[in-house]
């Protein structure tokens, strides 16, 4: 996993960061490019970068087959706090991308267990995800992958820690017995099987887990140290989210001037500004 502490907004490097894989992969209809896509407040400033790169015409989703990372159950897709919501109102409603293209787990499906099934499936049916983004919990979790989870786990249906039920409360009104326990998500597999990973961590309150991430060893207590493992992992952060982490880390870091600090220089001359 390779780590770029960010001195820019760390959503716009992510719109730049996918606007060039899309530009670069340069997809059609036979060959369309696979994203995965996560919600929360750290990918806003990615989305709306994303969306003014389509109306200036820079970039087209016409050809770009999407798969969010998880959504509630038993949540009604036009509930402001679903994630349908949350992805249409922020982003897919604002580009140019075939709605058929779409894929978000189905919350309100009779039967949970083949929805994710077939999710699962329908990744595997496109070749896997050449790319997806995400982010990270205080607690190291991903998606809905929570201290614990196996780090072989596939698309399934979680039982959601109270620890999280809590936190989320905050969005239903800080009301913990109107709070979904039930989850769909994404497994830690099903995120390493994608040729890339970039997640964001933003905020002093993601340091410890951005810590255990790079220096930390593969756990399932920490789901997010499993990207360790992949083959391509990026860990993009600001400098609070970068507070815990030992300096030599960072400094070596740094010192590899690879395609991540080209990119950096390129967002930072082309007025990517906080």
């Amino acid at each position: 996993m390779r780590l770029l502490v960010s001195q820019h907004n760390i959503g716009k490097w992510a719109a730049y960061y996918v606007y060039k894989k899309i530009r670069e992969f340069k997809p059609t209809k036979s060959k369309p490019f696979v994203l995965g896509l996560p919600t929360g407040s750290t990918p806003l400033d990615m989305y709306k970068e994303l969306i003014k790169f389509n109306q200036q015409k820079l970039l087209s989703f016409k050809h770009v087959i999407t798969f969010n990372m998880d959504e509630y159950v038993s949540l009604p897709d036009d509930h402001p706090k679903s994630y349908h919501y949350y992805m249409f109102n922020n982003f897919f409603n604002h580009i140019d991308i075939d709605h058929k293209n779409v894929n978000i787990l189905n919350g309100n499906a009779t039967y949970l267990d083949y929805e994710c099934k077939v999710f699962e499936e329908k990744i595997a049916g496109f070749g896997g995800m050449e790319l997806i983004i995400g982010g990270i919990g205080e607690d190291g979790h991903i998606a809905f992958n929570e201290p614990g989870s196996s780090l072989n786990s596939v698309t399934r249906v979680k039982t959601l820690n109270y620890s999280t039920i809590l936190a989320s409360s905050r969005l239903f009104g800080d009301k913990v017995e109107d709070t979904p326990t039930l989850a769909l998500t994404m497994g830690i597999k099903t995120i390493l099987d994608a040729n890339e990973v970039l997640i964001m961590a933003k905020g002093l309150n993601k340091s410890q887990a951005v810590a255990h991430a790079i220096e930390g060893s593969v756990s399932s207590m920490c789901p997010v140290t499993a990207l360790q493992m992949h083959r391509k992992a990026v860990m993009l952060c600001d400098e609070y989210a970068a507070f815990e982490l030992k300096l030599k880390t960072i400094r070596y870091f740094e010192n590899l001037k690879d395609e991540y600090y080209n990119l950096e220089q390129e967002v930072a001359t082309k007025g990517f500004t906080n």
